[in-house]
């Protein structure tokens, strides 16, 4: 998929030096660097998160560097036979935003899952992060939920 000046890519179990690159911008554009660069995964681990064909790792290339990306993940349901798609992380370098990269990387998505048969997208903003909110009450349906991390209990 082409937009004005840059490409989207959906990564395959050989980039991982572009979801190297991607994890370096989500550290840099979330301001995150304990959380994406602290313990980096080793070479397998990630050939198998982009060999697995419910993950969808998506870059957006612009003079031979990534620019953005998301990764979103398949969510099969019981109470129907259906899938949900959920955008875990998405973010453009600062320098190309609102140029369309973020809408562009949604809309590829979106034609992932038209092919896969999900019956929807969804994605959490974070309040005040205005320009997320803006893009993402564009393209779909807000709803106003409570998000709640749970703990998980290690071993000592």
């Amino acid at each position: 998929m082409s937009g004005p000046a840059f490409t989207v890519l959906r990564l395959s179990s050989i980039d991982i030096h572009e979801l190297r690159q991607l994890n370096q911008l989500f550290a840099d554009a979330f301001c995150d660097p304990e959380n994406y660069r602290c313990k980096p995964a080793g070479e397998a681990y990630l050939r198998k998160l982009l060999d697995n064909d419910s993950v969808f790792v998506l870059t957006a290339h612009a003079n031979g560097e990534v620019i953005g990306g998301l990764v979103a993940y398949e969510l099969i349901k019981f109470e129907q036979e259906r899938s949900e798609i959920y955008i875990y992380d998405l973010a453009v370098a600062e320098a190309y935003r609102r140029r369309g990269v973020a809408t562009a990387l949604i809309e590829y998505l979106r034609g992932i899952a038209t092919e896969r048969d999900a019956w929807v997208i969804y994605v959490q903003a974070d309040y005040g992060d205005d320009p997320a909110i803006a893009l993402y009450e564009k393209l779909g349906v807000r709803e106003d939920v409570m998000h709640f991390d749970i703990a998980v209990k290690r071993p000592r």
